[in-house]
């Protein structure tokens, strides 16, 4: 069972962007720009162009640019084609889905610098918590009947899209699984009030995320689809009171 804050209450729509986000093209490269910052008002704009942030390294720089992606294909998670294997869902058992309660937490978990690839610096990590805040960014959790922090996942969510941005699980034998777990609940709660339409983001397609039902689309579709789950309600288990 999961646990979450009291309905009802809408993410804050914060200053628009100085910046002008550019609309993504069928022939652009995966990097549309760089540059801009990560003001919420940034962010929001270029996830409802289809757009996200990931830094890459500055050729005469120690500080790393911020690079404004859109890959093509790009990775998606159908809701109703996710692949939940036996031992998935005897794992399930282990642990308690909360929501938004360690969002912090949950971010610094998946920016752990021993990870491979990792990629999410402290910039990141103030910018997401900042639109956390606002009630637009959202975590996952799986937690152990004890009260340990297994793993999760968080990401981004406007109407109907939720563009997941990083996940973990913790390394330790009590964590396995558990990051799975988390996309198998948000699955769930995009599902829960049968509102057709919603968009599960993942960006890039991995055999791992393959294995579990992702599948890649082209630029244009992924775009259409954006368009329509921009227009449909926010999933009930993702509201939250203003803090």
């Amino acid at each position: 069972m999961s646990e979450r804050r009291e309905e009802g209450r809408v993410p804050v729509e914060p200053p628009p962007t100085r910046w002008n986000i550019p609309a993504v093209e069928p022939d652009y490269d995966d990097i549309v720009a760089v540059g801009a910052d990560l003001e919420p008002g940034t962010l929001l704009a270029a996830y409802r162009n289809g757009l996200f942030p990931m830094p890459i390294d500055r050729v005469f720089s120690r500080s790393p640019a911020i690079a404004w992606w859109s890959p093509d294909p790009r990775g998606v998670l159908p809701l109703g084609g996710l692949r939940v294997s036996r031992s998935l869902r005897q794992a399930a058992h282990r642990f308690h889905i909360r929501v938004d309660t360690a969002f912090d937490d949950v971010v610094a978990a998946c920016a752990d610098p021993a990870r491979p690839g990792a990629w999410i610096t402290d910039e990141i990590r103030t910018a997401y918590g900042r639109l956390h805040r606002l009630g637009w960014a959202h975590s996952v959790e799986a937690w152990t009947p004890d009260g340990r922090l297994a793993g999760g996942l968080y990401g981004v969510a406007i109407g109907g899209l939720f563009a997941g941005e990083s996940m973990f699980h913790a390394r330790q034998r009590w964590g396995r699984d558990a990051s799975k777990v988390a996309l198998v609940a948000l699955v769930d709660m995009m599902r829960a009030d049968g509102a057709a339409g919603r968009l599960l983001d993942v960006q890039w397609g991995t055999a791992h995320l393959a294995s579990l039902g992702v599948v890649e689309i082209s630029r244009e579709e992924y775009v259409s689809r954006l368009r329509a789950a921009l227009g449909v309600s926010l999933p009930p288990a993702l509201t939250r009171p203003r803090s």
